[in-house]
């Protein structure tokens, strides 16, 4: 099947929308999801469903976006079979119940243990810019949890919203899963809906939407947003690194990636080897030119274009290199400019695009006072130098993650996600299980244990004492907040000799040998 067989988008009525959401819960209410071989066979379907479609999903992503056969394989195909592979290899082991660790020896008794739970009916909703995988991947992770799902593919990827909704009908219980398309008006009638959890990826405006839409009924949100992600480039990094990798992360997708980098901080004596390696490198990625390769994606929709355009409009910063557009194609050339102020245009706003603004800066601290005046909490953060510098740039800024010397290297399997106004929540590998279910504990308490808890219960009166040497740890620092040396710790812990109230009374109590003394005396008298 062709692109030109895919069919058009077809919006799912309104009315429809609270009856899918019903039968979901209806669903989860009857256990349906909770069995771990259930979950493993609709993954395992989910993988097949995709591979049969592979050429499908390129050509709905060459409709949407241009994106070439490779882009579409290594950043969306294979990223979700893999995925599912993981997954399924990891599942049974993920969902066992874990021991309580860290815990007063004393609670031994009780068999604590966390159980990870589904959270129920959760709602999914996608973007466009990698629309298979940002929808599918947490969709994923769904259905490894236990849960029941709704999935909104973005419309504006309406090719592969269709292509999804097809590998979904094909691939998955209908009664458990199921896909709703459309635009605002769909998604505000999902919104309404009361959900165990809501996953979005997107823009922060949006973000803060369905955030406030999620408050109404106390619905946990992960928020996975864009930021304008700083690279940091100090005078001792290798120029051709910096230019390699900068320039395919902004490059993949035409630069519609919200883990690249939004602005290079270099430093002033470094920038005219960084230019011109750029230069050297674009060459080599696009012998004949971004616009003739078929290596080269395109932006999404007009709209996009334009608020593009309008950032390099409104710049008075210097290109260095690029700048050439097709409104027609939607195509914008890879553009390197030299910006003088951190007001610009194209530093005050996440491009969301193929532009490579560089601000020369004195030194890394400056860089690093820049960054964190810009965005506090970027969604990813690159800086290029020695280990010295690099530490010092990850010790003193804060963001959803960080590439040392590299662009978004650190988004596969480890957790990924944001912090602060780049969104919260992580998904990826087993934090993708993690996110959708409910780490419950649970605890047992034996009919034998009754004569030591039965201090618990009233009268009350004389039984403080022995309740607090029985259940109190003691401190082990001073009111100076130093730590005490101790002398060698001994744990009673007499149930099963004597008398019950003296076991009760002698269990857990910490016993300290030697006298307390500060452990740092050097400077006392």
């Amino acid at each position: 099947m062709g692109a030109s067989d895919i069919p058009k988008l077809q919006h799912t009525p309104l009315e429809e929308i609270p009856q899918r959401a019903a039968k979901l819960r209806e669903t989860f209410r009857a256990h349906k999801t909770r069995d771990v071989e259930f979950r493993l066979v609709q993954l395992r379907k989910l993988y097949w469903a995709i591979k049969d479609r592979e050429s499908l999903i390129v050509d709905a992503l060459s409709r949407d976006l241009g994106k070439p056969v490779f882009e579409s394989h290594i950043s969306e195909i294979g990223w979700l079979e893999n995925d599912i592979i993981f997954m399924t290899r990891n599942l049974k082991k993920w969902v066992k119940d874990e021991k309580a660790e860290d815990i007063d020896f004393s609670f031994k008794f009780i068999n604590p243990k966390i159980r990870k739970e589904p959270l129920g009916t959760v709602l999914v909703i996608g973007a466009f810019n990698y629309p298979f995988q940002l929808t599918l991947g947490p969709v994923i992770g769904a259905i490894a949890g236990g849960n029941t799902v709704v999935i909104k593919p973005s419309e504006n990827a309406a090719h592969s919203a269709v292509v999804m909704q097809q590998i979904i009908e094909a691939g998955l219980d209908p009664s458990c899963y199921t896909v709703v398309q459309g635009g605002i008006p769909e998604t505000q009638a999902l919104l309404a809906e009361r959900w165990d959890k809501i996953f979005f990826t997107g823009s922060a405006n949006v973000g803060r939407i369905v955030a406030k839409a999620a408050a109404q009924y106390l619905t946990p949100v992960v928020l996975e947003l864009g930021g304008l992600n700083p690279a940091i480039i100090t005078k001792n990094a290798d120029p051709r690194l910096v230019a390699r990798r900068m320039l395919w992360a902004k490059t993949m997708n035409a630069g519609q990636v919200c883990t690249s980098q939004n602005y290079l901080l270099v430093e002033k004596e470094i920038v005219p080897a960084v230019v011109e390696e750029f230069k050297k490198t674009y060459k080599e990625f696009f012998p004949c030119g971004a616009k003739l390769s078929p290596d080269y994606a395109r932006i999404i929709n007009d709209g996009a274009f334009r608020r593009i355009k309008a950032m390099i409009d409104n710049s008075k910063g210097k290109i260095l290199f690029g700048g050439t557009m097709d409104e027609k194609e939607r195509f914008i050339e890879p553009t390197i400019f030299q910006v003088d102020s951190t007001d610009d245009s194209l530093l005050a706003e996440e491009s969301f695009g193929p532009l490579i603004p560089i601000l020369p800066v004195e030194n890394v601290d400056e860089a690093i006072k820049i960054a964190n005046g810009i965005q506090e909490t970027p969604l990813g953060i690159y800086p290029f130098g020695t280990k010295a510098e690099t530490d010092k740039v990850l010790a003193c800024t804060r963001s959803g993650g960080a590439s040392v010397n590299d662009a978004a290297f650190h988004l596969r399997t480890l957790p990924f996600g944001g912090v602060g106004e780049s969104g919260h929540g992580a998904y990826r590998g087993r934090a993708s299980f993690d996110t959708f279910v409910h780490r419950r504990p649970v605890t047992t308490t034996p009919g034998w244990l009754e004569t030591f808890i039965s201090i618990r219960y009233p009268p009350f009166a004389g039984k403080l004492s022995r309740y607090n040497k029985a259940f109190n740890l003691i401190p082990d620092f001073d009111r100076e907040g130093r730590k005490l040396r101790l002398g060698w710790l001994r744990f009673l812990l007499t149930l099963g000799g004597g008398t019950a109230k003296a076991g009760a009374g002698r269990a857990a109590v910490v016993v300290l040998d030697e006298e307390e003394k500060p452990e740092n005396t050097e400077n006392e008298e």
